[in-house]
């Protein structure tokens, strides 16, 4: 039976500014970097999750994501949203909003990569959390 999601695919114009970018703005870490006959694999994730965010080069093209005000394919769960956001706003991670938002699951706010990637973060409400 399937027992994990291994990778999340996003792809990106340039592979070195992308690992900058979720490494050194937004905390992740890298994990595999190989190049390969098909191209660079290079993943990164939350430490200590199993989930991996491969960013995969893919040249610019019309209709690249973050033209829209769906959510990011990304999401990622914070603890303390509020006080995350303003760690990474100060690292130069660009929001489409100025404060994270209350809504009816808990607090959200919506950063993009330098590729348009719009990536969700999220803070469950108290009535979503196993310990709340």
């Amino acid at each position: 039976m399937l027992k994990n999601i291994m990778y999340v695919t996003l792809h990106v114009t340039d592979q070195d500014r992308a690992l900058r970018f979720y490494t050194e703005q937004l905390g992740l870490e890298k994990r595999v970097d190989h190049p390969g006959p098909e191209g660079r694999f290079l993943t990164v994730g939350v430490p200590g999750s199993p989930l991996e965010i491969v960013l995969w080069p893919h040249a610019a093209a019309a209709g690249q994501p973050g033209t829209t005000t769906a959510p990011g394919p990304v999401f990622l769960e914070s603890d303390d949203l509020r006080a995350d956001f303003e760690v990474l706003r100060d690292r130069g991670v660009p929001f489409d909003r100025p404060e994270p938002e209350d809504y009816g699951f808990g607090i959200r706010a919506e950063a993009v990569d330098p590729d348009g990637n719009r990536i969700s973060l999220r803070q469950r409400a108290a009535w979503q959390s196993s310990d709340g």
